[in-house]
């Protein structure tokens, strides 16, 4: 008896390319500003090139990673001014996102985000930084499509996108992680509560002290030199 073969299609290929990649990126196995060599990444995916450099396309078009003149994709890398922009947009995105779900929320999405809670809580005990992240990008992602704005829900994907290695980053500084996961529980208690305020005040707060701690990280990461060794 012959196994039948199933030919994987072309879109579905780069597809879950990009996907492998955007991890590599946000769990920082490629470092910002880093060039994405195609040789290297080909082996590693076990892809040819032609979708690798689809989903590089992919990436480039989302904002993930540069496209360069005669240097191919550089792995994107914010300035200090950059995040701070970005997070002050993204603080008000995330802020809308759970006004609106708190007040559209449907039973059976609070229930799915209820869930992914408690599998992040497991995470978090076992100190799976990767699992933990899939699991609250997941939730943050759920709060944003149960606000039902296609608008809004574009708009994130398209800021969150620039930020995710950044998020993931921050939770390695042990007492900020155990701060973020509290507020989540706190989403979580306003969500059940369909409580529009609460869930506006605790995603602004959860962005602020993220902003803060990747700020800290961002200087703290920066060579010393005589112009910043005084500040």
């Amino acid at each position: 008896m012959t196994a039948e073969i199933i030919s994987i299609p072309r879109a579905a290929l780069h597809e879950q390319v990009a996907q492998r990649l955007r991890q590599m990126l946000v769990e920082n196995r490629i470092a910002p500003g880093a060039k994405l060599n195609e040789r290297e990444l080909s082996e590693v995916l076990k892809v040819s090139r032609t979708p690798l450099r689809e989903a590089i396309k992919m990436l480039a078009a989302e904002g993930l990673v540069e496209l360069l003149p005669n240097r191919g994709a550089i792995a994107l890398e914010l300035n200090e001014t950059d995040v701070l922009n970005t997070f002050e947009v993204m603080a008000g995105l995330e802020a809308q996102s759970g006004e609106l779900a708190a007040l559209r929320i449907t039973e059976s999405e609070l229930m799915e985000i209820q869930a992914m809670h408690f599998e992040m809580l497991a995470a978090y005990t076992r100190r799976d930084l990767p699992a933990y992240y899939r699991l609250n990008s997941s939730i943050h992602s759920a709060i944003n499509a149960a606000a039902k704005n296609p608008v809004l829900s574009a708009t994130y994907q398209q800021v969150n996108a620039r930020l995710q290695a950044l998020r993931f980053r921050s939770n390695q500084d042990e007492e900020k992680w155990r701060s973020a996961v509290k507020e989540h529980s706190q989403m979580i208690d306003a969500l059940v509560a369909r409580d529009p305020a609460a869930m506006r005040d605790v995603l602004q707060r959860h962005l602020s002290n993220k902003r803060d701690v990747v700020i800290q990280q961002l200087r703290a990461s920066q060579p010393l030199t005589p112009s910043n060794a005084k500040a």
